[in-house]
Order: structure tokens, then sequence, then C-alpha cells
């Protein structure tokens, strides 16, 4: 299968009608062997096509690639295998559900260090694929390779690029002893691409030229070893859910390797949450009401607490001026900006974390230094609804009119670590707390319900 000569350009996602995927660009092994000499001296119409080819991708064009596709094409007048003409899907997760170390690690040591999940996987997958003969499944792998980066940078560690390059070769051998037409989609940072995200889906529909109106969610299914699970009888408690929650997000049914491949009868699983349980059917009734002609209100609550959302559905009708440290990008700017507008009798609203008693009070003492009360509005959101928020935030267009990316794990320890609950006595008119719920269109109920953390 010949390569195409053009240059890779990075595409961005498009979630509306598909596209014909771009040709995938041939990458050059590092793996200096007997063999690879051979075949350098080979002459090209000679040599066999690579069953192989290797592809990286972009969320948009303005960021480095993330996304590492392999597409497996093997030979049809051995394997006897043909494209697919079916619009149903077979997805597999990688590690702990085709493969597992044969070390014992959990990450492995090298290109070498593997062996099937369980001896049944290959005939089983391979059996899956022929028996379908026209209506054949799309065979894919949808993997999150967080230890992985597609950095290409030459002052960097040649670590990374080995790994990559180890990551490949593991690859190619399992697909080799699978030898039927298959792709593997590998996420290597936290970004849409990243299970239960859906970024990956949405490249392999556009690549195999898949409609989601022809696709037959009802004969597709997922099948990963991140469920939930809870533990039992010497089984330990999986990492995440975050298989079973992607399988929920692009309505396929979902099997756990023990499930599929050995026939066991489903473990009870948890989820951290069910967004759908914070997405009220109708218009939260509950108002904030502005007691006094000039006033400054401080908000207290996690990133991703709803704190922008308040203010933009509460607050900014009443005329209140939104300070926001994330847009003026210090605290003493903040304060700057809020003596200003005070000074000139505008109301404003503090919308920063203010977790700690000594910068609320700093707050305190401007609203004394221009004699006008101080009020605290609590957010009392549960962290894992503030990491889903981030997350929906930062990675869609509708619903991030700010531009935000996605914040680290540490954003989120670090307000826990310094947050002390207000107190009337740091000098507040009153303090209200409110409950995180989300309100929105029906189009953003849609994107908010999925999983995405």
């Amino acid at each position: 299968m010949a390569s195409s000569s053009k240059p890779l350009n990075k595409r961005k996602i498009s979630h509306d009608a598909p596209i014909s995927p771009p040709p995938l660009k041939r990458k050059v092994q590092s793996m200096t062997t007997q063999n690879a000499v051979s075949s350098f001296f080979t002459p090209a119409s000679k040599k066999p096509p690579e069953k192989i080819l290797w592809q990286e991708r972009a969320p948009n064009d303005d960021v480095p690639s993330t996304l590492l596709i392999g597409k497996y094409t093997p030979d049809e007048s051995t394997s006897g295998a043909v494209p697919p003409k079916g619009k149903k899907i077979a997805a597999f997760d990688f590690d702990s559900t085709l493969i597992q170390t044969m070390s014992g690690k959990k990450f492995a040591s090298g290109a070498q260090d593997w062996k099937w999940w369980h001896a049944s996987v290959p005939g089983m997958v391979r059996k899956m694929y022929l028996e379908d003969g026209q209506d054949r499944f799309t065979m894919v792998v949808v993997s999150n390779q967080a230890g992985l980066t597609l950095k290409h940078d030459a002052k960097g560690p040649k670590t990374q690029q080995s790994k990559v390059e180890s990551f490949k070769t593991n690859v190619a051998a399992v697909f080799n002893q699978l030898d039927i037409p298959i792709s593997i989609y590998a996420a290597t940072e936290k970004d849409n691409y990243r299970k239960p995200r859906t970024g990956m889906w949405t490249e392999l529909l556009e690549d195999y030229e898949i409609r989601l109106a022809d696709l037959d969610l009802d004969n597709s299914i997922f099948i990963g070893d991140a469920a939930g699970r809870q533990a039992s009888q010497g089984q330990s408690k999986d990492f995440s859910c975050s298989d079973r929650n992607f399988a929920h997000n692009v309505g396929i049914k979902f099997h756990t390797p023990e499930e599929f491949f050995l026939g066991e009868s489903p473990r009870p699983f948890t989820r951290t949450f069910e967004p759908s349980e914070y997405a009220s059917p109708t218009i939260v009734g509950a108002t904030y009401a502005k007691k006094d002609a000039c006033d400054l209100v401080l908000f207290c609550g996690s990133p991703g607490a709803g704190k922008s959302t308040f203010y933009w559905k509460h607050l900014e009708p009443l005329g209140y001026t939104r300070v926001n440290q994330d847009t003026l990008k210090s605290l003493d700017k903040c304060i700057r900006v809020a003596d200003d507008n005070l000074k000139a009798g505008k109301s404003v609203a503090i919308d920063n974390t203010n977790a700690d008693p000594d910068v609320r009070s700093r707050w305190v003492q401007l609203a004394v230094k221009h004699n006008v009360p101080i009020r605290c509005v609590v957010f009392t959101t549960a962290s894992e609804i503030c990491e889903h928020n981030d997350a929906v935030r930062a990675l869609n267009n509708i619903m991030n009119p700010e531009k935000r990316t996605i914040l680290p794990s540490i954003a989120f320890r670090g307000f826990h670590s310094r947050y002390r609950r207000p107190q009337l006595s740091e000098g507040f008119q009153d303090i209200t707390e409110w409950a995180f719920q989300f309100v929105g269109s029906e189009v953003e109920r849609e994107i908010w319900t999925r999983h995405w953390t």
C-alpha cells in the first residue's frame, strides 16, 4: 500500500458531515537491524508494502499533535481479509484488554514485554471480523497512552521518542498476529482525544467515512478494562470508569474483557458521579437579590464551581462589574480595577476562588475603604463536578466563550488545601451558600451530560 508524498496537515475536528481521511504519511523506522539494512538496498519495486502506516494529528491547527494513528492493512492473498462494508464498529482498549505485560509490571518495559491478555483473544477477534461476510465489523483499537509524547524536541530526552517507537513496534507485532484490517487510535495527552471524551471516535468515523446517521449503534461494541468495577473476591478495584463512560458517550454496548472473552458475569460498578443527575429539566427559580445601591460581592469556590456562570446569570443583570483574575492576571490588578469601580459608585463582583481568610481580608479592607457592604457567596460544588465543569468548558467551543484552557489537577488540590470556610466575623454583611445545578440550552445540556473526566 503506497503512502502519499504530500506533507501531513493537521486538521480541525468537524462534528458535522464526515470527510474523507487524509493521506497517511509513512514514518522512517529508527531500528537499524540486519533486515532493515537488507531492505534499504532492496529496489523499491521489489519491496513488500508496509502493513501498518502511522500518522499524527492535533485537535486543531494551533497546537502540537497529540493523537497517534496506525492503520494495518493485511496481505489479502494470505489473509483473505477485505475492507469492511458494514456500518458497525468493534472497538477495543489495548493494554489489559487485548494484551498485558509478560513481566507482570503495570507498564511494559520494552517492545517485547507483552503477551495476549488471554489465549482466546486473537482467535476471538479474528473470528469476530471474518465470520460476518459482507457485513463485517470495522475493527479499531481506542487507547489512552499518557506515557507517550509526540512532541518532537531535538534537545529533549531520547527516551521520549524511543517510547513511541517501542509502542509502534508493540502494536505492529500484535496486529501482525491478528492479520485483519484494523486501526489504532492512541491519545497521548489529556485533551479532547482522551477517553471518555469522544475526539478519537469522531476521528475514526471520519476516517472510515461512517456518518452518525448510518452507524449501527445497536450492533457496535466497545471492550475495555476501565469499567468502574468494585473490588470483590480477590479482584482489585478498577482504576477508573473511563472505558465504560466512553461507550456510554458514543452510544454503543460495553463489555469488560472478562465478560467478552471469558463469558463471566458482570461485576458491580460505580461512577464518580452521574452528570445527568445535576442537569435540571427546567430553569432553576432561585435568584440573588441586591440589597444596597453599591456593594461588593465576593465569590468563594473552587475552579469550575460555577462562579462565572453565576455572575452572568444573576449579577450581570443587576449591573455588577465583574473582576476576574484569570482575565486580569494578578490579584493586585484585580484590586485596582475594583477600587476604581467602587470609587465611581459601581457595585463589583469578585469572580476569584478566594480560598483563605488572608486573601478575603484584602477585599474586606477595600469595602471598608469605600464604606460599602461586602457580601460573600460560597459555592458548595463537589470536587468531581468542578473537574467535570472545567473539562466541559475547555474542550468545546460552544460553552467556552472566554477560550479557557483545561486546568491541571493541582489547581483543584491547591484550592482545597488552602480553603477555609468564610465566617461572618471576617466582616461580611451576609454569606450565601450556592449549590450547583446545571442550567442551559438543550444543546448545552447534551454536551454537559456526557462523561468528561
